[in-house]
């Protein structure tokens, strides 16, 4: 029993030192940033404003954190890990987790009517718009980035250029030539592969880091040619006035008379269209899952996986790495295409300032943390980044800690910062590190761990 006392008392101060020296830490990053603001006074000179209890709010946060880390959470988590490993295997999963993705996919297919029962029709059109519509598009983009990234082992730092060829060509089509989306749709996500491919010619030889840069390069690119191309894309000014989706071209979202609201006795209200667009993106997500699950299972599946791990030996077993790149640049900037189609038709309005490279960090962010080639663990990244930026404009009660000049979405990307270094650490092959290999022996399933994987591919 003394031992015990002895071994919880050493953890408690383990956990006080801890926790003084993030305060330290947090405490000189964050000095300059939190701690002094300048301002401007009433003669229009600039002032230097102290805020200490914003800055010593952080720090005593931090501390807690780590206290509550090393005390209790950190300790579970190895009893958690060693029990896991001395017991036996179950013989079979709980019945959540045997149904979870078709839990996952009713709660999808009813999310805009239970918003529409809980919030009005007013009321719910934020929550359909900017929390179920946002999140599945960050979804479908981080979804096709995973067939480049997760899958195929080929670092893109520039995969918003093919977001933007989709937006562009959806939004100048329409604007000059009068086509529908339905059309437009497809088309848009043709061309957005065909400039995937342009771009996996000139890298076809890269790999790692001159990848990145050369992709980065490529997407840096779309956007300056937005930006100087008045003549056609109108430059910083952007195309404004893109034409609504149509429900199959039968109604339209408008207050006219054969609109979908009057012929179908609804009030009037810009919530429908909204509903109509969230489950048109959400059939666009399971079309994009669809693919990405049949094309694992089929040789250029198990030709990307191979590539990933191994180009020397991926070569070596007489797989054709040169088409094998083209393929995954080809079908992810695909479904980027269709994401970009979807957000003009969504925005009506389009600008190069929608598609600069912090997008593609966001995107890229979001493959890490899910876990790389976890379609489940990507889906669940989006979630918690998208959704919890939009969580974060909602919390004004935060100005009552923290002053009233607090404003919370300005420190979302600190937060995520923070959040990624947290998740690196304790989970650092993402979310969901297993998943199922594309091929089995004598039929049996079973999950593999990230540990039979490439690091950093799990």
């Amino acid at each position: 029993m003394s031992d015990q006392s002895q071994a919880q008392g050493n953890l408690f101060q383990n956990a006080i030192r801890d926790a003084v020296y993030a305060g330290i830490v947090v405490l000189g990053l964050f000095i300059l940033l939190i701690g002094f603001r300048t301002d401007q006074n009433i003669k229009n000179e600039l002032i230097l404003v102290q805020r200490w209890g914003l800055l010593f709010s952080m720090v005593g946060a931090a501390m807690a954190v780590r206290f509550v880390m090393t005390a209790f959470i950190s300790p579970a988590l190895a009893a958690r890990k060693t029990a896991k490993a001395h017991a036996k295997p179950a013989e079979q999963q709980s019945w959540f987790r045997q149904n979870f993705y078709k839990l996952a996919l009713a709660f999808l297919l009813i999310y805009p009517f239970l918003m529409l029962v809980l919030f009005g029709v007013n009321g719910s059109l934020k929550w359909v718009d900017n929390f179920g519509i946002q999140i599945l598009i960050y979804v479908m983009l981080a979804w096709g980035l995973n067939i480049v990234v997760g899958l195929a082992g080929l670092l893109d730092l520039g995969y918003v250029a093919f977001y933007a060829v989709g937006a562009y060509s959806y939004a100048l089509l329409s604007s000059y030539f009068g086509l529908s989306f339905w059309i437009l749709l497809p088309l848009a996500g043709i061309l957005a592969a065909f400039w995937g491919m342009i771009l996996g010619f000139p890298v076809l030889r890269l790999r790692g880091d001159y990848l990145a840069i050369v992709t980065l390069a490529f997407g840096e690119i779309i956007r300056l040619v937005l930006i100087n191309w008045t003549a056609v894309t109108k430059g910083t000014f952007g195309v404004s006035g893109i034409a609504k989706a149509t429900l199959f071209g039968f109604y339209e979202f408008s207050a006219k008379p054969d609109g979908f609201a009057a012929t179908f006795g609804l009030p009037m209200s810009s919530v429908w269209y909204k509903v109509f667009l969230y489950y048109l993106i959400l059939a666009l997500c399971m079309l994009t899952a669809f693919v990405t699950i049949r094309l694992r299972r089929l040789p250029i599946g198990r030709a990307w996986e191979a590539l990933r791990e191994d180009e020397i030996a991926c070569r070596s077993l007489g797989i054709n790495t040169t088409t094998t790149k083209l393929t995954a640049f080809a079908i992810g900037a695909m479904f980027g295409g269709f994401a970009g189609a979807f957000f003009a038709v969504r925005q009506g309005f389009v600008s190069p300032e929608s598609f600069v490279f912090l997008e593609s960090a966001v995107i890229l962010a979001i493959v890490v943390l899910g876990g790389m080639g976890s379609l489940s663990g990507i889906a669940i990244a989006a979630i918690a980044m998208i959704g919890g930026t939009e969580l974060l404009r909602q919390m004004d009660f935060l100005k009552v800690i923290f002053g009233s000049d607090f404003t919370p979405e300005l420190y979302r990307m600190l937060i995520f910062g923070l959040a990624m270094v947290l998740v690196m650490l304790y989970k650092p092959r993402g979310f969901v590190g297993t998943r199922e290999p594309s091929d089995y022996l004598h039929a049996e399933r079973k999950a593999i761990s990230g540990e039979f994987t490439k690091e950093g591919h799990g």
